[in-house]
């Protein structure tokens, strides 16, 4: 089986990260996720890396978090936590709040605040969870190939885990992203703000190296501080507890959905392909 992450130096001072299960359209299982975080915490503690990029094989960035995983929670106790949340086999809404404390929004928290500059390059499809593998990027340069969508409000859920949704494109687009379900072009995501650049897809890997090989060429440690101080503008605005808010509210969708569904999510606002496999295996 291949490796779900690959990791490379292309050049000096750059780590590129690569999202490597293309017959899943690089689906987030338990693996896939720790597998990523364990090559950010490598390329962080690398003195020798000042730019940390993420890219992905296949036809898509990411399709969002694997549906099919089985026994997601049972997955856990093959890896070793990286926060302090436990519980993971509790019944009730305790077990999913901790899996989610701990690979959703506890990893995309962590991977904000690496102290280096990371630097996501996207194509195709980007859905759902999949937006919180870029997000938390300081960079995202996309191809025009591009595609974003969270339809998590049609399965019943208020926005996926990590909701930075109204600091990545504005409030009133944030609200419309999320009730309509409707998909972003790469244009309208660069009008946005969401995504700084937008290059032919034959491009991307070239524009992208390229950019990061410029920002390899400064002090890391000035790379480190600056990026800290525009982090920190940010969580003073309230972000932090504003993420705090909506994931618990997420969960309150996750606990509704398992009264009035006998799962996580609203059946009926599944993709039609997900439906389709469903159908065929029961």
């Amino acid at each position: 089986m291949a490796d779900a992450i690959l990791y490379e130096t292309p050049s000096a001072g750059i780590a590129r990260i690569i999202l490597n299960r293309a017959d899943t359209r690089n689906a987030q299982d338990t693996a896939l996720l720790y597998a990523l975080n364990e090559a950010f915490d490598r390329a962080a503690h690398d003195d020798e890396v000042k730019v940390i990029v993420l890219s992905a094989n296949g036809p898509h960035f990411s399709s969002g978090h694997d549906l099919r995983e089985v026994d997601g929670h049972g997955n856990m106790r093959r890896h070793e936590t990286v926060g302090t949340w436990s519980g993971f086999g509790k019944p009730g809404a305790e077990a999913q709040y901790a899996r989610e404390q701990e690979i959703y929004i506890g990893f995309c928290e962590r991977w904000r605040n690496l102290p280096k500059p990371t630097l996501a390059l996207v194509h195709g499809k980007v859905i759902a969870g999949g937006l919180m593998l870029m997000w938390p990027c300081d960079l995202i340069v996309c191809s025009d190939d591009a595609e974003f969508l969270d339809h998590t409000v049609a399965m019943g859920v208020g926005g996926a885990e990590f909701f930075a949704h109204p600091w990545e494109m504005g409030v009133r687009k944030a609200k419309e992203f999320l009730f309509t379900a409707d998909w972003i072009s790469a244009t309208e995501a660069h009008r946005m703000g969401m995504v700084n650049h937008v290059v032919p897809r034959a491009e991307l890997e070239t524009f992208g190296l390229a950019m990061a090989e410029r920002i390899a060429r400064k002090p890391l440690f000035a790379l480190k501080l600056v990026k800290q101080a525009v982090n920190a503008a940010q969580d003073a605005q309230g972000r932090v507890s504003a993420m705090q808010t909506s994931f618990a509210l997420h969960h309150l969708a996750h606990a509704h959905n398992m009264l009035a569904h006998g799962r996580l999510v609203d059946p009926t606002g599944l993709m039609p392909a997900i439906k389709k496999r469903e159908q065929a295996a029961g």
